[in-house]
């Protein structure tokens, strides 16, 4: 039995709101509290480690337990991102492009491995955390590009968020006419 809720409307509702909420406490650490990126990256990684281990140790799905671990990748990669593209000062052009080279690596070796990217037959501890690295990893990507389209690329938040909303459009839309046509 899969440890993973069914990937439905409110899935993905869910997912942004966690999202959301992960940005937003990951710079109340960082830039409200004045912790810095580092710090509250280490205090985050911390916290996701420890909604991994346990999400890793049980044996059946726990919605909460699910979204306090999709929560803690949010929160720690907002401050991950910020670390790379500020302390760091890579900037987010190159700080996007060394995550999206991670997470394509992530993807590849878990293909070659598992023999599969399917996220709804996850079942195995490989697998499972497979599948939360990429999501730790998308997670911090997603907060490097969109502070890139915002920031940098003159698409201002307006912009970038109508960019990346009519991407995903475009996604659930190629999803639907695919899966219809594989009914056929």
């Amino acid at each position: 039995m899969s440890k993973l809720p069914q990937i439905t409307i409110y899935f993905w509702i869910m997912k942004i709101s966690a999202t959301t909420l992960g940005e937003t406490a990951g710079d109340l650490l960082s830039m409200t509290l004045n912790i810095g990126y580092a710090l509250s990256s280490l205090i985050l990684i911390g916290f996701f480690l420890a909604t991994l281990f346990t999400q890793l140790a049980s044996k059946k799905h726990h919605p909460l337990l699910y979204w306090a671990v999709i929560l803690s990748t949010s929160t720690a990669g907002t401050t991950l991102s910020d670390y790379m593209d500020r302390t760091l000062e890579l900037g987010y052009m190159k700080g996007s492009a060394i995550l999206l080279a991670i997470l394509l690596a992530i993807l590849a070796f878990w293909r070659l491995t598992a023999r599969d990217l399917s996220v709804v037959n996850i079942k195995t501890f490989k697998v499972e955390l497979l599948y939360w690295t990429a999501i730790l990893f998308s997670n911090t990507l997603g907060t490097a590009l969109g502070d890139f389209l915002a920031d940098d690329s003159g698409l201002g938040f307006g912009g970038g968020a109508l960019l990346i909303f009519s991407l995903i459009g475009l996604v659930v839309i190629a999803n639907y006419y695919s899966r219809k046509c594989l009914c056929l």
